[in-house]
């Protein structure tokens, strides 16, 4: 499953960080690593951006950068 299909609510960790380059560097710079638990917390009325809650601070990203980030659901609330 990837981060722009997780429900709102629910929790899952991190396995894989997708993308290339600058893209790839920036959402790791930004705390998505493997291991880590994020959390859906809200979702733009248009559907995009979302806001994520992980390592205590919140972050909103948008869908397309979602899509390159997979998650392990095993353990979380889905």
């Amino acid at each position: 499953m990837t981060l722009d299909k997780l429900p709102v609510g629910h929790t899952a960790t991190i396995t894989a960080v997708g993308g290339e380059g600058p893209l790839r560097c920036r959402l790791l710079d930004m705390g998505l690593i493997p291991g880590t638990a994020v959390t859906v917390r809200k979702v733009a009325p248009m559907g995009d951006p979302i806001e994520l809650r992980l390592r205590g601070y919140e972050l909103t990203l948008r869908l397309a950068d979602a899509q390159k980030i997979t998650l392990d659901t095993e353990g979380g609330k889905v």
